[in-house]
């Protein structure tokens, strides 16, 4: 039952997939044609700004339109499994930075670092799933998904910048995440259906974007 109830509320999850999966498509030859570029760090850097505004985006519509969105994927009776949503949407969008940084390894042709970082994140997965699913269900395999996601991504960032820096705008790309990651537990947990609320939440976050990027 639990199984089913959390593989029925993931599917929302998949507005973030397909997002990651679609530019990671058109990403990865990118990286690759730039890489002589005198200034192919730059606009590294810059990708990944824009990556995460938008993924954040996504992150944030989603889960305030959530009772929307849900009623055309899920039975109303899984309803009460939305909690996991906020979480896998971060996790995906974090899954979709390690993609970015996923750049050093590839073309300082040192790959055996993806694979000890995927199997450092299966191992995360594996422990937490094991410990914690026993008391506290699905959402402990929410948390798990976010907790290697993002373990993944901080020790990928940390390895390629002794390896391939690139100039990445961390702390604006955090602020980023983390306003749109509270404005989304905000609606969910405070402004639920409210959906002039929610509808006020997203234009304060796209507000938020153009005062910062209005030059870009």
């Amino acid at each position: 039952d639990q199984m089913g109830i959390y593989a029925a509320c993931y599917k929302l999850g998949v507005f973030m997939t397909l997002y990651i999966t679609a530019f990671k498509l058109g990403a990865e030859p990118y990286f690759f044609n730039q890489a002589d570029k005198v200034n192919a760090k730059d606009n590294y850097a810059k990708i990944l700004t824009w990556f995460i505004i938008i993924g954040a985006f996504f992150m944030l519509f989603v889960v305030v339109y959530i009772d929307f969105l849900a009623s055309f994927i899920i039975a109303k009776e899984y309803f009460g499994a939305l909690a996991i949503v906020p979480i896998i949407l971060l996790a995906n969008l974090l899954l979709g930075v390690y993609n970015n940084l996923s750049v050093w390894y590839k073309l300082t042709d040192k790959t055996k670092y993806g694979m000890y970082f995927s199997i450092l994140g299966a191992v995360i997965t594996i422990v937490l799933n094991i410990i914690f699913i026993p008391k506290y269900g699905y959402m402990a395999s929410a948390w798990a998904t976010l907790i290697a996601y993002g373990s993944m991504t901080t020790i990928s960032y940390l390895y390629g910048k002794k390896h391939y820096q690139v100039p990445y705008k961390m702390n604006k790309v955090l602020l980023y995440i983390i306003i749109a990651f509270g404005l989304s537990i905000l609606s969910y947990y405070q402004f639920r259906g409210v959906y002039y609320v929610s509808t006020l939440l997203v234009l304060g976050f796209i507000t938020f974007i153009y005062i910062n990027e209005k030059n870009e």
